[in-house]
Formats: structure tokens, C-alpha cells, sequence
């Protein structure tokens, strides 16, 4: 049962139906019905009259009561006729079979079924005139039943039957309507607008439709739609409104009592009401929206049309419009015609002449006088002017109109925004523009000229014609002399010379120019008829059209040149004249100069045959081709149908001329013209036969799989040629080709490849014929379709099914086949309503097709008879319907069972293999698991060990921490240099314990002793050294001084600590004793000290763990990858009972690696009995002898190298512990030597190219070339072990955290008084210069504090503990600081693989370092702020511990010598300085050089 909805309209019928009971026709609806493919139903007035199918004539007959019966008026012969009638059918079409009418309201609805499937509905008003019409296609090509019937339940739909389907079809669409005017305008009974609801409906969807003025039928027609006109229509912004009147007409109810309210969208609602009932029209009261919610005012424009609406219960029931203007808007919108603009709007605006403005309120204008029209405007009065050149200096008058009151006003001559020039008044009517300028760069320019109110740029005087001055360039555009001296005919006053330029008032007028000369003629051919439009393109083709009006020659035959297609100079088009025959001749252009083209033009005669094909169908698109000679030529060529129509889409060649038919009016013979450039035809009897357009009528396969390109079967049912191109289109469907082109099979029959679609459906098919889109003539001519509804993609339908299902008889997917014998296959096929026929079926076994033998609905048999063969063993089998294929089954052929047997057995061997490894990977998963956990063990016992060790000789330390000195803090940090030389002369050479194991007494540092020269010298150098003090003792000075020492490019960063001055934010390193080292944080044993002093010692411990390298000084265990032993030295500890007479003890045992060489095993028995002395007083190793005693009577004395040391590759390789083989707990005896060994100097010191200990270069650098014992040493690659690295950091990690927590830590009883000084400093110094930058200030804080003096002091413990600093304990420092200086930072780390180590090393750890930084600055923040005077007292105490213990003079000696180095540096910047110049700086610093520079040097290297 299907359900269709008759295309635009929505009925409401009551039909009688004749049965079950006899009864006579109802008076409102009836049914009857027509017989045959050619009946012919007429509709009349009388419901009560049938009509006779064959019959124009209308018979009136009566029913006898025993005729009643059912049928009885369905009977083909007539009864009881009383009196004939004759009447004149309303409406005529062939093919109807059945009928049915309804009345509803003042129309008679008429539903017709035709033998085509077709359903018509007729809408006829009381004039029994055909006001609308509509058709839906049921079911093509299958006849409507006669008997149609209304649903009884629902009248608005209409039950009907075809031959193969019964359909419900609803009589009327009214939803497709959305507008009043629509619905009632499409005139069907059916349809009203129903106004409160504001939709199209029937007359009972729509509430109270029984009352008046709810429901709008068609017979009221559209002028009864709601309508509202809004007063007032026209609103100005600026003026208020109590409230707007609304006219509301049309059909609709009372408004009266209802709720409503004004809509200006947006959300933006009024309250609107009706003061009382209606009659004909209402009136609604509305508040007018704010103006602060007015819509804006678009662009360019004075005013914005306002959409509202009224709605009544929620819906908007009637729109209309109104203007909201704003007369102000005026001037901006047309600032060149403001006063006319503002007198010709149409809304009421007045003109302000005094203000220059457009009001809406005349009272707002000054009493001046004011025009009343647009004529009265002051305007400029527009004049023809003279081009001028570019550069050029002229007066322009101007000439005015309605300017009295503004005679002598300020005026400026505008060109542009940039170009203003002043005006000058000349009379009342008259400006000059004086001295205009203007400037282009094009060939010509127009400036719009206006006059402007001076100093109010966009007040101008009204320009209703615009006012334009040319400006050319001579220069530009004319490359050759015509094109320069034919502008003179636009006024443009140029010359040429070489080339085009403005001429001289005192130049001669132009010349002639060269002979023109032809580069290019187009087309070389044309027909003696003449008319070719000839293009000559070239140079100096002539100053203008005259020069050559009668120059162009084709030999002896003129050309014609056309006015509209010349360019000066460059190219002309001209026509031909005719020629008496063909020949062929140059083409000559004569300017008063001659010139002559290369190519010659000829004068053929085209010829013209015959076409092919010559006959097509009238609806157009057949593709002709006419064959002749010559029919080239021309530059026009055109072929008319019938000497009117074109044939389109032209393509010629000399032999041939393609074209497409246009569509035909008859199908009758016409003829076929070519004709060349519009003259007459070219002589020959064309002519083309348009036939009748073929009717394609589908077979039955109207089926197709969705992947099934399946042919699909059409009938052609008039003769016509083959090479009709016909296409198949499935709109919207498939992922394929737009267009399937069809096979044309013969005269009468086509075949059309469906295309593949996506999924199920049912797709309508539209025809394409020549490219023409194919529509029923048929249907048209009989005016059952509008011509728009004639495609006949409606008629056909194609019905996509899912693919079909194939499988073998016992579904198996292997079927074995013995060769040779005969093979059958059985395929079970899917049940489906595809209606597929054996020859669309193509089963293949590999590349052999299987014969079908028998198709059936379920199962395909077929056979194959030649022999297949063995090369591939397996073939598969392949059914293919279009372009579907399937794959059921694998075919295999006999002799495979021994492959069959080898795979199992592979298979068995591949599962084995599988289970061995899955055990020896589960093997070796728990064994790594044991050996990891193992690997766990031993690093904690080796940090616990590490860590029992150094705090047990911590505990040893019973004379405290090695610190140094504050004196020799100050020594090393601000004098390096005197440090220096210091420590190499009197510090670090041997020293040679007494027998007490005392040191001689040292050297005291110049800064902590007298300051040594000569008697003869002091005077003037201690006045000379006062008054330097003093000097810097002045802030001007000092300023200035240090400013210059840093501008040098050789003053040095070792420089800066030796003049006092560091880069630091306080200006000078001097702050810092008063930062940090006089505060108690490093110098108190449980503070910064202690864990400092401990990770040393723990950095110190886990280095001794494993192998060093004495020469390369790279370790086993590190935390810096450069320093890192990359080999797996095989080292075993040896604890040595070792005697030593100093530092206090007599005999210790000590452990060393059997890897160590003599000196380190020195150094360590050194540490182990010196760990209770600072360093300083340490013994060297090359001070000392080591002895081993083997036996009661064997000693040997151990040294690095020996005769006994060993040679590889040409390097002796230094002795160790081993190489002496010396057991453990052997006994060694360490004496102070009397004679000290220099030959070897420090070990590190050694030539590598004669010396290595554990790693030769060789190995490092990857030579080729290796030693035989080398070449067996097991090598894999150095990254494997950087995990020491993490092995390393894991043990020290918590000395660090404890370090780091440490310095960033805050002690109540101690807090940082110089630390909170600073930083509150640096706070105050950003909020006077506006910085509100956390992260700038965290910086400044970050440089002050922790880069500038703890990174220092962490790579640097020699300054505050007296200590060995090896090279190896600095490279782990260096990771250590650059953690510290990331956990400052604010930047984001940005690693990767390739980063370096050092950054890797702790990035896990930096964020957690990050917060303690970030906490320690804001506790610093909330400490309570220290004052000025509090600071000088607390720096005050902090410098009186230190008062006497340096001599200031040798200080002041030491800066002077910078003062020396770079005086005429300091004398300049001073003598620049004003401060200076005025307290005269310059003079005393002279003074002081004068005092010092001949005495000091030569007095100081004395002393």
C-alpha cells in the first residue's frame, strides 16, 4: 500500500461511494469511470450526470427504483433516457480511465486517473473555468483502476488502484506554501491561510475555522491577506514619539482583549494593544522601541529601514516596515553634494548654510539665509578645462553659484587628500585655484576638483557635476613617435625626440614620424566577397584614424579601417573590400610614410560539399559536420538553421566545420547556410532532417545490485540513426561517472550500464539525448505536464537491492580437485529480487571461465572441460555479475599433499621454536628482574656506605671545618693577581716538613702585611695614595672612573675584582663581603658550611669508589660526561698497612684501588693521615717516598715509573698497584724524602704521546691500527655508560638537597639584614621606574644573589675552605652550579635527546628546586624592612671585626695601577663629565698622578 501526496494540494472531499447500499449520486462529491486507453472524459455541470466514454454528447437519465442496485450506474448502455442534452466539455484529455469530484467551498475539485499512471487534479470555479491544475505520477505506465474512493476515515487522501499496487494519495500539499499570498494565490479549493497560526493548512487543521476571519480560502484571493501599514512610516532619531498607530487590514479575527505585542527582533518586544472591536479595518497602538536600541545606521547610508512585526499569543501574525532617518547623516554620507543631498531627501530636512550642517529641526539654524531648494545651493558651476602636464605650475578658475553670503570666505582648492591649494576670490562668482601642482605617473590622470571650507577638511562646497582636472605624463605611455604626437588631439602638448616629451614653449610643432611599420597581420586569408574584419598590428600605424582612413591596401583592394577598433599607433582593424578573384598580395598602410607587411593576404573562394549526418531529432544537439574546401578562411564565420537558427559550438578546420543543431520546431527537413563575415550563403543545397524525438519506454529490469554495473533494458520507439549519443543520469546517487553512456543496439533498442551506488534506494533516472536533457512531448501536447515537469525521470525509477550472496554447495572454503578429471561446480546463491538471467553471470577458476550449464533461482551448475594446471596449486573461484565480484572458495588441485604435509610440519617446528624462545625469555625477564633489584641493593649499601664514612670522618674532624680566613677570602677574591703570584711563590711549592712535622714559616700577603717600600718613596706615594682615596671616596668620581675602566675592551673580568668594581646590580664587588660572606650564613658550622663541606667530601669519596685515570682524569664514577671513564677498567681494593711518621699518627690502614698509580696511592695515604690538617700544610706526594716491604729482607721502593714499567704501542704505561702486584694487607712505610724527584714533574702534566695510565688515546679516537692485546679487549659503546652518571647522582643527592635547602633557608635568630637591604633596594628602584614584571625583578634578584655569589663560591670551595681542589672535583662542581642556576631561572627547559648532561642530569629535580627559590625570595619580601641607618650600623659592626687586618694602602696601590694604565681614558671621560669639570675632578686625579707615576713603579718593584 502506498501513500503519494498530489503536488500542491490538500483536499477535503466527501465521496459517495455506490456501494454497500443503492443510493442516488451525492450532491457534494461523486465518482465515475472510463473504459479503455482512448476514453475520453468529459466533466460538466450536474453532479447528477455520468458520462458516456465514447460519447461528446451528455445524457440526463433516471434510475427506476428496482435499478438501484450496486453498479447499476456503472452500466455501459444507457437507462431510461428522457431527454438528450448536449454540452461543451470544460476539459479534453486522451487516456483517462477514472474520475472523481468533490465540492469544496465555490470550487468543483476534479481528480483524474489516466492508462499512464498519472493523477490530475482540476480546480474549476463557479464559471466552470479551470483556475489550477496539478499532476502526480502513481505508477508509469500502468492504468489507473476506474474505480477511485475517498477515505471515508479521512477525506483528505484518495484511494485508487494500478495494476500492480493500490496507492493512498493525499489530495493536496498545503505545508508547501509559507506565505498568505502563495497559498491563496495557488488557487486550490482545498488550501487556506489560517491567520492566527500564520500557516497554509486545511480548512479543519485550523483552530475556529468555522468563524469568520480565521481561515482565508482561496475564492477570497490574495488582497485578503493581512496587511499593516505603521504611522508615522517615516521616524527622525532625534525626535520623540509617544507611540506608533498601526493599520491593520485584511481577514483576520478581532484582535480585541487578545495578547500581543510589537516585534523588532533581536528579542526586542513593545507592548501593543487594540482600544476595541473592528469593522473592516483595526487599529493598534504600539511603543515605539528605545533609541538607545535603534538598529545602527549602515555605511554610506541616512537612514535604516525597521522590520516589526505583530504577534498575537506568541506568533508573528502580520509585518510591515518603517524608516528611521537622520538628517545629520547627511553631510557625511555625501560630503561633495551635502546641501543638495540634504534639500532633495525624502524625509524632511533642512540646510544650516551658517553651521555647514543638515538638521531636521529648522530652529536649530542661525538666522541667516538658508536655502529652501536643491537650485539655491551654494555650488561649483563645472567648466571645461585644458589638460595640463604633470609638474606643472597653473591658476585654475573656478566658477560659483548662490555664494553671496560666503563672498570672501576661506577657501581651499582641494585635488585629493593630499593636494591643497589655497583659493583666491576674483569676484563674487569667481575663485582662482593658485598655483595648482599636480603630479602623476600614468599616461593621464583625473584629480576631482572641490572647494573646502579652510581648516574643515570635510566641508565642502556642493559639486552636484563634478569638476575634473586632467593631468598627462608625457613620459609615460607612448613608446613610439605616433602614439606621442597623436595625443595632441587630446590636448596633451608632447613631442618627440628619441622619445615622447612635454613640449617647449619655444619648440617648433612636431614633425612627421617614421614609416609605419607592420609587424603582424591576422587573419592571411579571407573570401572574395570581401567583409574579413583584418587586423594589422605594428608601430606608427598613424597619429590618428584620418592618417589612415584611406592608406589601407590590400594590393589593389582598399581596407576599410572601423573607427571603434582603431588604436592609435598600434593596431587597425579594417574591413575588406571585394575582390574581382583570388590572389594573393602584401598589405601596405601609407601615414604619409609607406610601410609594408611581411605576410601576404590571399583571396580564396571557400566551397562547401556536404554534411553528415544528416537528420536528427528536433530536440536539438546532434553534432553535424560539413565538409568543403577553403573553409578556413574569414574572420567571421556563422551557419544558420533555417536562416535563422545558429549552429553552435563551432570548430573549423580547411576541410571540414563542426557544429551542434539547435532544437527544432517541426519535424520537417530545413536548410543549412554557411556564411562567411555575414554575406550571403555560400552556395549549396544543405539540408538537415529533424525527426520526431524517440520515446524511451523502460523494460521490466528496472533492478540493480549496488555494486552492479548492470545493463539495463530501453526501447526505442522511432527509427533513427546510431550515432545518437544517449546517456543515463542517476542525480545525487553512486560514487561513479555523472553520466552512463548508453550502447544504441539498432534502430529500436538501447542498453544503459547502471552506475554503482553506496547503499540501498530508489533513485529516479533522468535521459540525456545529444546532450540534450530528454522530456515526454507527449505529455506536454496533451497539457498534462507543465513543460518544466516534462522530464521523465519521474516515469522511471531504478531500485537499488543489496549485492548478491554466493557460496558453494557445503559452504566449505577449500575444494580439491584431481587434474584430469571432469569438474562440476554447484553454487548456492542467496534468495534476492534481483531478477538476474543467466548471461549476466561470469564464474571463473583462476583464469579459466566455467561454462553455466543451469541457472536457477538458489543454484548455479556449471562445468569446466579443459584441463587445469598445476604450476600454482591453488586457484580461487570467481563469480562476477557487472562490476561486482565475489570470491567464494579456494580450488586445490591434487599432488599438493606433500606441500600440504611439509607446511604442518613447518608449522609444528615454527610452535616449538615459539615456546622455547617464550621460555628463555621468561628465563632471562626474571633474571634481569633479580639482577636490577641486586644492582638496587648495592647502590643503596654504597651510598649508606659512602655516607657512614664521611660522616665518620666528619666526626674525626675534632678541630672543626677547614675554613679559611675571612682575610683570605678578601686576599683571593678581590686581589686574584697578588693572589696569585702569592700562592705560586710561597704556597704552593714543595714544603718540607721539619721533625716535628711542622711547616717553616710562610710569607705574609702583601694586603695583610706592611706595605714594603722604600723610605725614600713613602712620602709622596702615602700623600699621593691619601688623595686617590679621597677620590674615590667621591661618588662623581668614582662614577665616572669605573664607567671608563669598562668601556675598555682589554679590561678583563679578572681585571674588574682586581679595581674593585664586579658586575653585580650594586655596582661594585666590594658588596659583596657585606652581601653574604660577613653575614653568619657560611661561616657557622651548621649552616651553609656543614653541607657544603659534606657533599665535597662525599664528591670526593664516590670519585676514590672506582679507577681514575692519573693522566686523562677521568673516573669511573662522575657527574660530568666529559670527565667520565668510558671503558670497564676492572678494579679491585687493596687495604694497605701503611706507617708514617707526621700530621700526628704513626700508622693507619688505608684503602686504595689496585688500579691506582704510586702517586695516587700517595695522595690517598696522605688524606687518610693528614685529615685533621688543612691542606696548606699537607705534604706533597713528590715529597714523599713509598716503600713496600715483600719479606722480612725484600723493600722496593714504588714509583710511578720504573724499569719495570711496561711499554704499549710505543707509550710506557705508569705503574700501579697491581703491576707490582702487592697483596692485601700488605705492609708500606711513607717517608719524607730527602732528595725530590723533578724528572717526571706532575703526573697530569705528562706527554700523552709517551705516557698513558689506564685508557690509550687510541682507544678513545678509534684508530685502526691496535696492539694485539688490544684488539682482544671486549669494546661496546662508550653511552652505555652514562648510567654511572645517575649512579653517581643517586649517592649525592641528598648532600645537594641538604646544600641547597641550606643557603636557600632563613635562621630566625639570624635572618640576612644585608640580603633584605638589597632586594628591598632592587624593589624600590623597579616601582620608580615602573616595572611591574615579576619575572624582570626575580631576575634582578637571581643576578645579585645566587648567580653572582653562590654559583662563585660552589665552584669555587679553595675560597672559603682550605682544601684540594683536583680538576675532577671542578668538572662535577660545574653540573652542580648549572643545576643551582636553572633552579633560578623562570625559563622553561626545553630538553631533548641532544641536549647536553649536565642540563639532564637534574631536570627532574629542578622544579622542586625552583619552589624553595621562589619561597626563600618571598621570605625575604615579608621580613620586616631595614632602614638606612640600621644597614650603616649592622655594615659598621661587620667592618670593625675586620679593622686592622688590611693594609689599605697596598689596596689603593693596586687600583691606582688601573688608574696608571688607562689615565688618558679617565682624563677624557672626566673633562666630558660637567660634575666633574665643576668641582674640578680632573686637576686632583693630575695631582695624584703627578704625586705617584714617577715614583711607583720603580719603588714598587723594589719593594
Amino acid at each position: 500500500l502506498a501513500e503519494a501526496t498530489l503536488g500542491g494540494a490538500a483536499p477535503s472531499p466527501r465521496a459517495l461511494s455506490p456501494c454497500p447500499r443503492p443510493a442516488a449520486p451525492s450532491a457534494s462529491s461523486w465518482v465515475a469511470g472510463g473504459h479503455g486507453p482512448a476514453s475520453t472524459a468529459l466533466v460538466g455541470r450536474d453532479p447528477k450526470k455520468v458520462l458516456e466514454p465514447r460519447s461528446d454528447i451528455l445524457l440526463l437519465f433516471q434510475l427506476q427504483p428496482e435499478q438501484l442496485d450496486c453498479g447499476a450506474a456503472h452500466l455501459q448502455h444507457p437507462l431510461s433516457v428522457l431527454q438528450p442534452l448536449k454540452a461543451t466539455p470544460v476539459f479534453r484529455a486522451p487516456g483517462l480511465s477514472s474520475v472523481a469530484v468533490a465540492t469544496v467551498s465555490n470550487y468543483t475539485v476534479v481528480f483524474l486517473g489516466t492508462v499512464s499512471g498519472r493523477l490530475l487534479k482540476i480546480n474549476l470555479n463557479e464559471s466552470m473555468q479551470v483556475v489550477s491544475r496539478r499532476v502526480v505520477t502513481v505508477a508509469y505506465g500502468e492504468p489507473v483502476h476506474h474505480v477511485m474512493q475517498f477515505d471515508p476515515a479521512d477525506p483528505g487522501y484518495l484511494y485508487l488502484m494500478t495494476s500492480h499496487q493500490m496507492a493512498r494519495v493525499k489530495v493536496a500539499a498545503c505545508a508547501v506554501h509559507t506565505t498568505c499570498g502563495d497559498c491563496v494565490g495557488a488557487a486550490d479549493a482545498y488550501c487556506g491561510w489560517c491567520a492566527l497560526e500564520t500557516r497554509c493548512t486545511l480548512q479543519q487543521d485550523c483552530a475556529n475555522s468555522d468563524q469568520r476571519h480565521f481561515w482565508t480560502s482561496a475564492s477570497e484571493g490574495p488582497g485578503r491577506c493581512p496587511a499593516m501599514t505603521v504611522l508615522p512610516a517615516e521616524i527622525d532619531v532625534y525626535q520623540e514619539y509617544p507611540g506608533m498607530i498601526l493599520q491593520i487590514s485584511g481577514s483576520l479575527p478581532s484582535l480585541s482583549g487578545m495578547e500581543m505585542a510589537c516585534d523588532y527582533g533581536n528579542n526586542i518586544h513593545t507592548v501593543a494593544r487594540v482600544p476595541g472591536p473592528a469593522f473592516g479595518h483595526q487599529i493598534a497602538y504600539c511603543n515605539l522601541l528605545p533609541r538607545d536600541q535603534f538598529p545602527p545606521f549602515p555605511p554610506h547610508q541616512d537612514h535604516v529601514i525597521v522590520e516589526m512585526s505583530v504577534r498575537v499569543n506568541g506568533r508573528s501574525i502580520v509585518r510591515a516596515n518603517f524608516t528611521v532617518y537622520n538628517c545629520s547623516r547627511v553631510g557625511q554620507v555625501y560630503p561633495r553634494t551635502a546641501c543638495t543631498s540634504c534639500l532633495s531627501a525624502q524625509w524632511r530636512c533642512f540646510w544650516c548654510s551658517q553651521q555647514h550642517a543638515c538638521v531636521s529641526n529648522q530652529s536649530r539654524c542661525e538666522a541667516s539665509p538658508n536655502p529652501t531648494s536643491p537650485q539655491d545651493c551654494p555650488q561649483i558651476l563645472p567648466s571645461p578645462l585644458a589638460p595640463m602636464p604633470t609638474g606643472s605650475s597653473r591658476s585654475i578658475p573656478v566658477h560659483l553659484a548662490n555664494v553671496a553670503f560666503q563672498v570672501g570666505g576661506a577657501l581651499e582648492c582641494s585635488f585629493g587628500p593630499e593636494e591643497i591649494f589655497e583659493a583666491i576670490w576674483v569676484n563674487e562668482s569667481t575663485v582662482h585655484c593658485n598655483q595648482v601642482v599636480l603630479h602623476t605617473t600614468q599616461k593621464s590622470q583625473m584629480f576631482p576638483l572641490s572647494l573646502q571650507l579652510k581648516g574643515q577638511p570635510a566641508r565642502f562646497l556642493d559639486s552636484p557635476d563634478p569638476m575634473t582636472v586632467e593631468v598627462y605624463n608625457c613620459a609615460m605611455g607612448s613608446p613610439d613617435c605616433s602614439q606621442c604626437l597623436g595625443r595632441e588631439d587630446l590636448g596633451h602638448l608632447c613631442v618627440w625626440t628619441d622619445s615622447c616629451r612635454l613640449r617647449g614653449p619655444l619648440q617648433p610643432l612636431p614633425g612627421t614620424c617614421p614609416a609605419p611599420e607592420i609587424r603582424a597581420i591576422e587573419p592571411l586569408s579571407g573570401p572574395l566577397d570581401g567583409g574579413t574584419l583584418l587586423t594589422i598590428r605594428g608601430r606608427n600605424l598613424g597619429r590618428r584614424l584620418s592618417d589612415v582612413a584611406h592608406g589601407v591596401w590590400i594590393g589593389s583592394v582598399a581596407c576599410e579601417p572601423l573607427a571603434d577598433r582603431y588604436t592609435v599607433s598600434e593596431e587597425i582593424v579594417c574591413a575588406t573590400g571585394p575582390a574581382p578573384g583570388t590572389f594573393s598580395d602584401v598589405v601596405t598602410v601609407n601615414a604619409s610614410k609607406e610601410g609594408r607587411s611581411r605576410e601576404r593576404f590571399s583571396y580564396v573562394l571557400p566551397l562547401v560539399q556536404f554534411l553528415e549526418p544528416d537528420k536528427g531529432p528536433k530536440a536539438g544537439g546532434t553534432r553535424i559536420t560539413i565538409h568543403g574546401s577553403d573553409l578556413h578562411v574569414g574572420s567571421e564565420l556563422q551557419v544558420l538553421v533555417n536562416d535563422t537558427e545558429p549552429c553552435t559550438e563551432l570548430v573549423r578546420t580547411d576541410t571540414s566545420i563542426a557544429c551542434t543543431m539547435p532544437e527544432g520546431a517541426l519535424p520537417a527537413p530545413v536548410p543549412v547556410c554557411v556564411r562567411f563575415e555575414r554575406r550571403g550563403c555560400v552556395h549549396s543545397n544543405l539540408t538537415f532532417q529533424y525527426m520526431q524525438n524517440p520515446v524511451i519506454t523502460p523494460s521490466p529490469c528496472r533492478i540493480s545490485p549496488i555494486s552492479v554495473s548492470r545493463s539495463l533494458c530501453l526501447l526505442k520507439l522511432n527509427h533513427l540513426s546510431p550515432l545518437l549519443r544517449i546517456c543515463l543520469s542517476i542525480p545525487n546517487l553512486g560514487p561513479g561517472l555523472p553520466y552512463q553512456l548508453c550502447k544504441v543496439l539498432n534502430s529500436t533498442l538501447i542498453t544503459c550500464p547502471s552506475p554503482g551506488a553506496l547503499s540501498n534506494a530508489s533513485a529516479p533516472v533522468d535521459f540525456f539525448i545529444n546532450g540534450r536533457a530528454y522530456a515526454d512531448e507527449v505529455a506536454v501536447a496533451e497539457e498534462l505536464l507543465e513543460p518544466e515537469e516534462a522530464r521523465r525521470g519521474g516515469r522511471f525509477r531504478l531500485d537499488y537491492l543489496p549485492d548478491p550472496q554466493f557460496s558453494t554447495a557445503k559452504r566449505e572454503k577449500w575444494i580439491k580437485h584431481h587434474p584430469g578429471e571432469p569438474l562440476t561446480l554447484v553454487i548456492h546463491k542467496e534468495q534476492d529480487s534481483l531478477g538476474l538471467e543467466s548471461h549476466e553471470y561470469r564464474i571463473k577458476i583462476g583464469q579459466v571461465a566455467c561454462d553455466i550449464q543451469i541457472v536457477s533461482d538458489r543454484v548455479i551448475h556449471c562445468s569446466v572441460n579443459e584441463s587445469l594446471g598445476t604450476a600454482e596449486g591453488q586457484l580461487p573461484i570467481t563469480i562476477q555479475v557487472g562490476n561486482f565480484n565475489q570470491t567464494i572458495a579456494t580450488l586445490q588441485l591434487g599432488g599438493s599433499e606433500t606441500a600440504i604435509i611439509v607446511s604442518i610440519v613447518i608449522c609444528s617446528v615454527l610452535l616449538l621454536l615459539s615456546v622455547v624462545a617464550l621460555f628463555v625469555f621468561c628465563t632471562k625477564s626474571r633474571r634481569a628482574e633479580r639482577y636490577w633489584q641486586k644492582t638496587l641493593l648495592q647502590m643503596e649499601e654504597m651510598e649508606s656506605q659512602i655516607r657512614e664514612e664521611i660522616r665518620k670522618g666528619f666526626a674525626e674532624l675534632s678541630q672543626g671545618i677547614p675554613f679559611l680566613e675571612y682575610k683570605h677570602f678578601v686576599t683571593r677574591t678581590f686581589f686574584p693577581k697578588c693572589s696569585s703570584l702569592y700562592e705560586e711563590r710561597y704556597v704552593l711549592p714543595s714544603q718540607t716538613l721539619n721533625s716535628q712535622g711542622s711547616s717553616p714559616v710562610q710569607e705574609t700577603h702583601p694586603l695583610l702585611g706592611e706595605w714594603k717600600i722604600p723610605e725614600s718613596c713613602r712620602p709622596h706615594m702615602e700623600e699621593g695614595i691619601s688623595l686617590f682615596s679621597s677620590l674615590l671616596n667621591n661618588k662623581h668620581f668614582l662614577i665616572v672612573f669605573v664607567h671608563a675602566l669598562e668601556q675598555q675592551k682589554d679590561f678583563a673580568v679578572r681585571d674588574r675584582s682586581g679595581s674593585g668594581r664586579g658586575p653585580g646590580p650594586a655596582g661594585g664587588r666590594t658588596a659583596r663581603p657585606g652581601l653574604a660572606w660577613p653575614d653568619p650564613r657560611l661561616g657557622q658550622f651548621e649552616t651553609v658550611g656543614e653541607p657544603f663541606f659534606l657533599l665535597l667530601c662525599a664528591i670526593k669519596q664516590q670519585i676514590n669508589k672506582g679507577s681514575i685515570d692519573a693522566i686523562t682524569g677521568k673516573a669511573r664514577y662522575t657527574l660530568n660526561e666529559e670527565w667520565l671513564l668510558r671503558e670497564n677498567i676492572e678494579a679491585k681494593p687493596r687495604n694497605l698497612n701503611v706507617s708514617f711518621q707526621g700530621c700526628g699518627m704513626d700508622s693507619l690502614s688505608v684503602r686504595a684501588m689496585d688500579t691506582d698509580t704510586l702517586t695516587q696511592v700517595k695522595e690517598k695515604i696522605l688524606e687518610a693521615f693528614c685529615k685533621n690538617v688543612p691542606y696548606s700544610q699537607w705534604p706533597r706526594a713528590e715529597d714523599v717516598d713509598l716503600e713496600w716491604f715483600a719479606s722480612s729482607t725484600q723493600s722496593y721502593v714504588l714509583r710511578d715509573l720504573d724499569d719495570t714499567s711496561v711499554v704499549e704501542d710505543g707509550r710506557k704505561k705508569l705503574n700501579t698497584l697491581a703491576h707490582y702486584k702487592i697483596p692485601e694487607g700488605a705492609s708500606l712505610a711513607m717517608s719524607l724524602t730527602d732528595k725530590k724527584d723533578t724528572t717526571l714533574g706532575r703526573v697530569k702534566d705528562l706527554d700523552t704521546e709517551k705516557y698513558f695510565h689506564l685508557v690509550l688515546p687510541t682507544d678513545e679516537l678509534a684508530e685502526p691500527k691496535k696492539s694485539h692485546r688490544q684488539s682482544h679487549r671486549k669494546k661496546v659503546l662508550p653511552e652505555i655508560y652514562l648510567t654511572r652518571l645517575l649512579s653517581t647522582k643517586g649517592t649525592l643527592q641528598k648532600f645537594l638537597d641538604d646544600l641547597f635547602k641550606a643557603i636557600l633557608s632563613i635562621r630566625e635568630d639570624k635572618p640576612p639584614l644585608a640580603v633584605k637591604y638589597f632586594f628591598d633596594f632592587l624593589e624600590e628602584q623597579a616601582e620608580k621606574r615602573g616595572i611591574s614584571d615579576p619575572d624582570t625583578l626575580h631576575i634582578w634578584k637571581t643576578n645579585s644573589l645566587p648567580l653572582r655569589f653562590w654559583v662563585n663560591i660552589l665552584k669555587n670551595p679553595q675560597f672559603v675552605f682550605d682544601i684540594d681542589k683536583t680538576d675532577h672535583i671542578d668538572a662535577c662542581l660545574s653540573v652542580i652550579a648549572q643545576a643551582f642556576i636553572d633552579a633560578c631561572s623562570i625559563s622553561d627547559l626545553q630538553l631533548g635527546k641532544d641536549s647536553p648532561t649536565n642540563k639532564l642530569l637534574y631536570a627532574k629535580e629542578i622544579p622542586e628546586y625552583r619552589k624553595i627559590v621562589q619561597r626563600y625570595y618571598q621570605q625575604i619580601h615579608d621580613m620586616t624592612p631595614l632602614s638606612e641607618q640600621e644597614m650603616n650600623a649592622h655594615l659598621a659592626e661587620e667592618s670593625r671585626k675586620y679593622q686592622n687586618e688590611f693594609n689599605t694602602n697596598v689596596a689603593m696601590a693596586e687600583i691606582y695601577k688601573y688608574a696608571k694604565r688607562y689615565r688618558t681614558q679617565i682624563m677624557t671621560a672626566l673633562e666630558a663629565n660637567p660634575t666633574a669639570r665643576r668641582t674640578q675632578l680632573q686637576h686632583k686625579f693630575e695631582q695624584v698622578v703627578a704625586l705617584m707615576e714617577d715614583n711607583i713603579y720603580e719603588c714598587y718593584s723594589e719593594a
